[in-house]
């Protein structure tokens, strides 16, 4: 059934069908115009590719000169924090006599670390911590205050501060140490 209508189909547009052969030498013909039609239609292609990547290149270039400019702004607006070093030679060597003073005390308060010392030790250091945030601010504050004597004095108490301090709890551990000695030479007599 269905071979009956194929056959019609084909019986009714047989005239229109091309039997012949085509000419000696067609098909190289056809391949030629179609490499050429090809070629035409690739270069405009090859073209507008070339023109996205130098647009594109142009494109992450101009991104990079503004996002450096952009960090060069930010930098420039937020300068490093100026500590008592940066304002004269004198302040330089204040601030490295208490430096010195405070991590030398912070050794001998660490090597007193003891089970009944302990809980003194570890207040000690959460208030050099608190003392220290403090004295970063006052480094922001001597930045954008122009070397203001009221900082620089408050940034060399804040460093006498910190002395003090570990001086107490030094005094402390010894009243710890010394409590401690009484009550075993009590317990012994005893």
């Amino acid at each position: 059934m269905k071979r009956d209508n194929l056959d019609k189909l084909f019986d009714s547009i047989k005239e229109d069908l091309d039997y012949e052969m085509p000419n000696l030498g067609h098909q190289g013909r056809f391949l030629e115009k179609l490499q050429m039609q090809n070629q035409n239609q690739s270069a405009p292609l090859a073209q507008t590719r070339m023109k996205r990547s130098y647009w594109r290149s142009a494109l992450a270039i101009a991104a990079s000169i503004i996002v450096g400019l952009g960090l060069f702004t930010v930098f420039m607006q937020n300068p490093q924090p100026k500590d008592l070093a940066s304002v004269s030679p004198e302040l330089s060597e204040t601030q490295m006599f208490f430096t010195a003073a405070i991590e030398q005390e912070l050794a001998t308060l660490k090597s007193e670390r003891s089970p009944e010392t302990e809980k003194l030790i570890d207040d000690a250091l959460k208030q050099m911590e608190i003392l220290e945030k403090k004295y970063e601010a006052l480094k922001i504050d001597l930045t954008k205050s122009g070397d203001d004597k009221r900082v620089i004095y408050a940034m060399i108490s804040n460093f006498q501060s910190r002395i003090d301090l570990l001086n107490d709890v030094l005094e402390n551990i010894e009243q710890v140490k010394q409590l401690k000695q009484e009550y075993n030479e009590n317990k012994l007599t005893i």
